[in-house]
């Protein structure tokens, strides 16, 4: 009867005790207290990505639209974010070349959100782009623009995908 009762236990116990293990943790800890050392990455979704026509052996633009909201109002450390077109080998195939224009905004006080300034932009050549933000804020990433070259269109998707890593 007592083995019966652990062939039952032994599946809940390791249930119970292997539960924890895909939960990931946004908070950091030093000696008990919080560091504050949390950054949120939300996509923004296709709706207010941007966007391009394709059409093969054609000269086009890019419209603008938003990749990412960052969210480090409790963070008060600078952290650095990384942006990555994944799919350039794709790419490759069907561009000569594609630039784009990669806008970084804050938001401010009253909500308005403000250009951070610099241009920056990411190629198929060099597909990552690095910056350094301030904690205590809000941010919006962007493409604000850009062109490219497509050799071929095809019935490929001819769009970047883009990853955003965000660490200290």
């Amino acid at each position: 009867m007592s083995r019966k009762w652990m062939k039952r236990l032994f599946p809940v116990l390791a249930v119970l005790l292997l539960a924890p293990w895909p939960v990931a943790y946004a908070h950091g800890y030093t000696n008990g207290e919080p560091d504050g050392s949390v950054v949120e990455v939300i996509s923004a979704g296709t709706s207010a990505a941007p966007s391009i026509k394709v059409f093969g052996k054609a000269i086009g633009g890019v419209e603008p639209g938003d990749l990412f909201y960052i969210d480090s109002s409790d963070n008060p450390a600078d952290f650095q974010v990384t942006l990555y077109i994944t799919n350039t080998q794709e790419l490759s195939q069907s561009y000569s070349y594609m630039i784009l224009k990669v806008g970084i905004y804050v938001q401010s006080g009253d909500g308005e959100w403000k250009s951070m300034g610099a241009d920056t932009f990411i190629t198929m050549r060099e597909p990552s782009v690095r910056l350094l933000l301030p904690g205590w804020a809000k941010y919006r990433m962007t493409v604000d623009g850009g062109s490219f070259y497509c050799n071929s269109a095809g019935n490929k998707n001819l769009s970047p995908r883009f990853y955003l890593s965000a660490n200290r």
